[in-house]
């Protein structure tokens, strides 16, 4: 897949949407464990019998192209990126900021769910364990024995959270043989 990475000083048309595109990339970018320059980028060259292998996987709406490309990504699939300069825009978009924001944030979670289920466990024991973390400094600090409760709590949840992770991930590499074959890493 080749994708056209917009650039430019009209690229971001907004404080609200550098925020927000700033949080999707960075999510998209830890879920494909690589650098993305456009994850939104609807200007994409891509195999057609490709792409249909992972069709039935894919956002139907505007969060398709961000779909597609972690679909390529966390599969082996070649994506490359060619700077190209966005002008500003004629018209009004179509794009609802904080309802699609939403929307791709959903199929950002579904992806990593379903190509590489580890990550968000990781993410979900990293919280815990800084929440253990905290409480066990709030323990030692105060003498709180709810709060050194809470942290032991803390630390056996992060181990069982772990625990499914790796299930996810055997379950994930079947699903995966199943679905691809061979052609699976």
């Amino acid at each position: 897949m080749v994708v056209g990475a917009r650039q430019g000083k009209n690229y971001d048309e907004s404080f609200k949407k550098k925020i927000l595109r700033l949080i999707l990339k960075n999510m998209v970018q830890y879920t494909a464990g690589r650098k993305i320059d456009d994850i939104n980028s609807g200007l994409r060259i891509f195999s057609k019998a490709t792409l249909m292998k992972y069709f039935d996987t894919l956002c139907d709406t505007f969060s398709f192209t961000t779909s597609a490309t972690l679909a390529y990504m966390m599969t082996g699939k070649f994506v490359k990126y060619i700077p190209i300069e966005y002008h500003k825009r004629i018209g009004k978009t179509k794009v609802k900021l904080f309802k699609d924001t939403l929307r791709t944030i959903q199929y950002i979670v579904e992806a990593i769910l379903y190509y590489n289920p580890i990550k968000l466990f990781l993410a979900l024991c990293g919280m815990i364990l800084i929440f253990g973390a905290i409480n066990a400094g709030l323990a030692f600090a105060f003498h709180l024995y709810s709060a050194f409760l809470l942290a032991i709590v803390s630390v056996v949840v992060a181990i069982l959270f772990f625990g499914m992770g790796l299930i996810s991930v055997l379950l994930k590499q079947i699903l995966m043989k199943n679905r691809f074959g061979d052609d699976f890493n």
